[in-house]
């Protein structure tokens, strides 16, 4: 089912360790949606740093035995692998503790990271990795390259700022928000909208960008694409937490609308593939064919 093979991705960003009360998990948004994307089909690489330590060469070996590129994830002697610290509330919405300086803090590009984007049909970037200087100009070196670039807006308070935010949305040709941070980044642009349609083609003529969506958690998504707007209600489950639901959802309808599926039926399959992520603990628990197709086929919220 929207099968991405043949459709070439790099994810750049930050690769860590989600640690939960009781356990701990590989995680990251861009290797979040790296990892989705592969189990979709596409050919993917990463490219990030991490410590040289027992955490950064767990994260390689469990990398490397998913399937992605782990050569263009260096290592660095100054600096740990990133951790964060993840609770979640009764509802399974989650809050991050995000440690500083970490490797993913200090990416820096090797020749094969650079041959790989130029080679590639897509990049995949977020702005939590923009929060320091190193990683944010080895981001800006790779923006240079004609391929599509998909920005992953992931605001994390303190590690960000609207001059940057903007910066990185006009380098994209698609934008990803979920709702409240596209409210809280047009309250910023003087945007005399309230709805979020509204806004998202606001958006889209102040940054030059075709294409975005909008995730509204339970209540499914938004989708700009080729000047429509289409929508998915979402779907009926049981959350068990919100982690990398959000970044599985970005990576099957990047997947599906890149190979050339229909608008209305990406944002559907990613929505169901996001539902189904939260349905399971963890950013990046398998999600069968069976199942995604059995909840489309499920009455809609």
């Amino acid at each position: 089912m929207n099968n991405g093979k043949n459709l070439k991705a790099v994810a750049y960003g930050e690769v860590l360790w989600d640690v939960f009360a009781n356990e701990k998990k590989i995680g990251g948004a861009p290797l979040n949606v790296a990892l989705r994307m592969k189990t979709l089909g596409c050919e993917v690489a990463m490219i990030s740093c991490v410590g040289n330590d027992e955490d950064g060469r767990a994260i390689k070996e469990q990398v490397k035995q998913l399937g992605l590129e782990t050569d263009t994830i260096v290592v660095s002697e100054d600096f740990p692998t990133g951790l964060v610290n993840v609770t979640l509330n009764e509802r399974g919405s989650a809050t991050y503790e995000i440690s500083y300086p970490s490797a993913w803090d200090k990416i820096e590009l090797n020749e094969l990271a650079k041959a790989t984007v130029k080679a590639a049909d897509v990049l995949i970037y977020g702005s939590l990795v923009c929060r320091d200087d190193v990683s944010r100009k080895a981001l800006e070196e790779l923006l240079q390259n004609d391929i599509y670039k998909v920005f992953d807006v992931n605001l994390r308070k303190p590690h960000y700022t609207y001059e940057i935010l903007n910066q990185l949305m006009l380098s994209a040709d698609f934008i990803k928000f979920n709702d409240e941070e596209l409210l809280e980044i047009v309250g910023t642009m003087d945007s005399p909208f309230t709805s979020l349609e509204d806004n998202m083609r606001f958006i889209a003529e102040k940054n030059k960008v075709r294409a975005m969506c909008v995730t509204k958690g339970k209540h499914g998504a938004l989708l700009l694409w080729e000047g429509k707007i289409y929508e998915n209600g979402g779907y009926p489950i049981e959350v068990a937490d919100t982690v990398g639901a959000g970044d599985s959802f970005l990576a099957a309808l990047i997947t599906s609308l890149l190979t050339e599926k229909d608008p209305q039926n990406s944002i559907d399959f990613a929505c169901a593939v996001g539902a189904l992520v939260a349905e399971a603990p963890g950013a990046n628990p398998e999600v069968p064919n069976s199942k995604i197709e059995n909840l489309m086929a499920a009455t809609k919220i």
